[in-house]
């Protein structure tokens, strides 16, 4: 069902399950500039709670937008639960989604049940070790290919080549990680890579004194889960985490990015654990 935010771009969303005394959920996609692709975490919460999700402006199957900063992704978030008529709810936050859930919980601490901050960066230097960690997945063939698609005008068959490329080196289990990236690559929805250029470059700016601070007030609880296969390294969030005051950490085994890929009983077990 489409909702229009207060600026007038229209926003895809889609509910599952039915309100009961757990918080309602609110799951927030990655990239930024991707699109929501999460039926599967929803799936995981919907029969002990509703369920809601959202491509974020100018993404997926949302209208266009070219404001694309956090504080007004956050505002949309907001304005959403408004609409769906909840006090207070739990936001699960995937990879830059992670970020933008922290971002919430800190901007809006009277509405925030909860933060999941499921495989998101940390703060530090996660960049050096994440860079050369996909390198050494990649084969020099891999990286040559994926440095001429970048920045060029591909095909949709290039396209797909391009995502596999860049997102295969995510998945810790290296003998489906081209068949799991493959899937992902496939969805018929374009990246917006201007949403991706400004809100990376508003985050890439951000001190890591600003961002532990902003996290130190967060007062609700914040659930970390990791994979230890995901190439973001798991000490950047554990950097993270040793500035919120009521937080748990929970590093999934032989999981990458997409734990629910590898470890889908494990991370159930976990989301549930955490909703209760």
């Amino acid at each position: 069902m489409p909702f229009s935010t207060s600026d007038g771009v229209r926003l895809w969303t889609a509910t599952t399950g039915t309100t009961t005394s757990a918080p309602p959920v609110v799951i927030l996609h990655g990239g930024p500039g991707l699109w929501d692709d999460y039926a599967v975490l929803a799936d995981m919460l919907d029969d002990l709670t509703v369920v809601h999700r959202f491509d974020q402006r100018g993404c997926g199957r949302s209208g266009p937008s070219d404001e694309q900063t956090m504080a007004r992704l956050a505002q949309d978030i907001d304005e959403l639960r408004e609409y769906w008529g909840h006090q207070r709810i739990l936001v699960i936050g995937h990879s830059f989604g992670a970020t933008l859930a922290l971002t919430y919980a800190a901007s809006y601490p009277d509405h925030a049940a909860g933060v999941v901050y499921l495989g998101g960066v940390g703060i530090g230097d996660w960049h050096t070790p994440y860079y050369a960690e996909v390198a050494r997945r990649m084969t020099p063939a891999q990286r040559d290919r994926l440095e001429a698609l970048t920045g060029s005008s591909r095909t949709w068959d290039e396209e797909i080549e391009f995502r596999v490329l860049s997102w295969f080196t995510s998945h810790a289990d290296r003998s489906m990680a081209l068949t799991w990236a493959g899937e992902e690559a496939a969805v018929d929805l374009p990246i917006n890579f201007h949403a991706n250029r400004a809100l990376a470059g508003e985050m890439n700016v951000w001190p890591d004194e600003y961002v532990a601070g902003f996290a130190a007030t967060i007062s609700a609880p914040v659930t970390f889960i990791h994979g230890d296969g995901d190439p973001r390294p798991v000490s950047a969030v554990r950097d993270l985490a040793a500035h919120i005051p009521h937080h748990t950490f929970h590093l999934l085994p032989s999981a990458g990015h997409s734990p629910w890929r590898e470890q889908p009983e494990l991370l159930r077990e976990v989301l549930r654990a955490t909703l209760r």
